[in-house]
């Protein structure tokens, strides 16, 4: 399946159920840190600059946003998640936005959760990973700042990631560089591989 992934669209912003899209289209969908550079993996992938939101300030994606690609699939940017400087009513009201959305997640066809490749993972980034995991949908996490390690300490990072998640062997771990652009080709690959079987 060809997709021209310059055909890009913002759709909407869901900031409530009734805003989640249901119109039979496969979802790829990204979670992460707020700062772990999520919109940039996105932007990376579309090859544009600023098209998912990059704000100076981590904490920017407060609500579920849809974008179309090429009429054939959405790109679906969740909330960023642990970040201190967001009062606790908002961090609960992005939870419960989270757990409305897990709980009506209908066409995703591939989960994507990008951490950063310089730290052990979160327990908020564990949280997540098992909250993709529970959906028996394929995950694909994304160890992303790949450009800011040195040569010797990529192994044994990846290994702490995979190790600190659980990661079942057939999950795959892309390492990225949403500066540089490694890892795009395969990210691309693995939502294209997924989301024909949805189509």
């Amino acid at each position: 399946m060809a997709v021209n992934w310059n055909k890009a669209e913002f759709v909407r912003s869901a900031s409530a159920p009734a805003g989640f899209i249901r119109d039979g289209l496969p979802q790829a969908v990204f979670a992460g840190r707020s700062n772990v550079g999520k919109s940039s993996v996105i932007n990376k992938l579309l090859n544009r600059k600023n098209f998912a939101r990059v704000g100076a300030a981590p904490g920017k994606t407060t609500q579920i946003n849809y974008f179309r690609i090429d009429g054939r699939l959405y790109l679906v940017d969740l909330p960023g998640y642990g970040y201190a400087k967001v009062s606790k009513a908002e961090r609960d009201r992005w939870g419960r936005l989270m757990e409305q959305w897990f709980a009506d997640v209908g066409k995703m066809a591939l989960g994507i959760l990008v951490v950063d490749a310089r730290h052990r993972p979160t327990a908020d980034d564990r949280t997540m990973s098992d909250l993709f995991l529970s959906t028996n949908q394929p995950c694909v996490v994304v160890a992303n700042k790949m450009d800011k390690l040195k040569k010797s300490e990529i192994e044994g990072n990846l290994a702490l990631i995979r190790e600190t998640l659980e990661l079942p062997d057939q999950t795959p771990l892309v390492p990225f560089s949403a500066e540089k652009g490694e890892g795009r080709e395969r990210l691309l690959g693995l939502i294209l591989e997924h989301v024909e079987g949805n189509l």
